[in-house]
């Protein structure tokens, strides 16, 4: 849906990251690997210092600190050291490059110098593996550098052959909690799984005694060349580029068939996503998870009085933000604005797609918005409630209703990377959160307040 076009081009506070974080966090996703950015070293302590907040773990993010002689003469000389010095003091398996604005303003041919680097180094022992994805920050969003950092590693690695019997799941940006969960189903379906990436321990492992420089976990890179011989994959995102996304390269260069889903966040999406996997599979839903399906019905009966008609803004990530409207439609919520710093130009066709025939009437739906404009909106729209990550806190504390914090990056609390958002188990999770915050908000609202229901 339109909006009128502002009388200004700056951004306030964005709802997006730059593309090259999202690269990074992409790349700790597979084993062994050591995310380097290839420009100035101040990119490189900002998205270490923005990641670290939400995760509450430690990342290195190497660099080929890039100085202004480097904006003349190029960049070339830095990267080749930096990635010999990677290599000898951090022992990869695999390195992946993402460039930075500096880097692709100036025009370096990274791809030509990577080539020039492997020469220069044959023959030498325990070299990585070398992967690179470009990602200008002045261009897109980190979901873009997410995906094209998964799309870049497919199609530089995978291998074709002799089919397997193993399922390639896509699953995009979630929570180590939602890749723990994943890899729980496909287990249950008695399904092989490839996973890329799988961020579920490099980004939430337990407390060690010593550092370890490179964590343990992350998509396999052997997993990742067989990805051109399985047999199916499924990939999460509605928003999703048909033809440069993961699946779509698996299915052009191999002929694998790629299943397209929306997130399964909620009751409908999560069913499509189980009845794909029946498929898949042969096997029946498992028991577990067909309790769980029927315990959030349950939910869904027992909270209707207190969510039905309440009026929500989502904001975030474009496949999150449509995830959230599915699910939202299906207790009764009513989002009224579903806004995203994304510009795929296809959030208004997948929002009406999962939430079409339950809504009384469509919400608002923008791209490429920043909290200014936001916020601009949300004061007419009266939400009872705002759903989003933490930047948004500042917006529902002026509005002075609550805020649900869903997503990347979450900062002003702990365990971001725990929370749930997938599969019926996630949608009970946040189901509850959002009731209890909507009873909460109306006891503390009351001039007597109450204790009982």
């Amino acid at each position: 849906m339109g909006r009128k076009t502002p009388d200004f081009i700056s951004t306030t506070n964005g709802c997006k990251l730059c593309r090259p974080l999202g690269a990074c966090l992409a790349f700790r996703g597979m084993e062994g690997t050591v995310p380097y950015l290839h420009g100035s070293q101040g990119c490189a302590t900002y998205m270490r210092r923005y990641i670290i907040s939400h995760y509450n773990e430690p990342i290195d993010i190497a660099s080929s600190s890039l100085s202004e002689k480097h904006a003349v003469y190029g960049g070339g000389p830095n990267l080749k050291l930096g990635l010999t010095n990677v290599a000898e003091k951090y022992r990869p398996q695999m390195i992946g490059i993402a460039t930075t604005c500096l880097t692709e303003t100036i025009g370096d041919d990274v791809a030509m110098y990577l080539e020039e680097y492997r020469r220069d180094t044959e023959g030498s022992v325990g070299l990585p593996e070398l992967v690179h994805v470009s990602t200008p920050s002045y261009a897109g969003s980190h979901m873009e550098g997410f995906h094209g950092a998964v799309g870049e590693v497919i199609r530089q690695m995978a291998q074709g052959g002799p089919r397997t019997g193993t399922v390639n799941l896509l699953p995009g940006f979630v929570s180590s909690a939602d890749y723990r969960y994943l890899k729980e189903i496909m287990a249950d379906f008695g399904l092989d799984c490839t996973m890329l990436p799988d961020l579920s321990e490099t980004m939430d492992g337990p407390a060690l005694r010593e550092y370890k420089k490179i964590p343990d976990g992350g998509t396999p890179l052997a997993g990742i060349r067989a990805m051109g011989r399985s047999r199916a994959t499924i990939e999460f995102g509605r928003t999703l580029d048909a033809k440069e996304s993961g699946g779509s390269i698996l299915a052009r260069k191999f002929g694998i068939d790629t299943h397209r889903l929306g997130l399964p966040m909620g009751l409908r999406e999560s069913d499509r996503f189980f009845g794909l996997l029946t498929g898949l599979s042969g096997r029946p839903v498992p028991a577990c998870h067909e309790s769980e399906r029927g315990r959030l019905v349950d939910s869904y009966v027992d909270g209707h009085k207190y969510l039905f008609g309440k009026r929500a803004i989502i904001y975030g990530e474009e496949d999150l933000v449509v995830g959230l409207c599915s699910f939202l439609a299906e207790t009764g919520i009513r989002p009224v604005l579903c806004a995203s710093g994304g510009t795929s130009g296809r959030l208004a066709e997948a929002i009406a797609a999962v939430s079409g025939d339950i809504l009384p009437e469509p919400p608002q739906v923008h791209e490429g918005m920043d909290f200014f404009e936001i916020s601009e909106l949300a004061a007419q729209l009266e939400p009872d409630l705002v759903i989003g990550h933490s930047k948004g806190y500042p917006l529902a504390r002026q509005l002075d209703i609550p805020l649900i914090r869903v997503g990347f990056p979450i900062h002003d609390r702990i365990g971001g990377q725990r929370i749930l958002h997938l599969g019926y188990r996630g949608a009970q999770q946040l189901y509850d959160t959002i009731a209890n915050a909507i009873i909460a908000g109306k006891q503390a609202a009351s001039p007597v307040g109450y204790a009982y229901m």
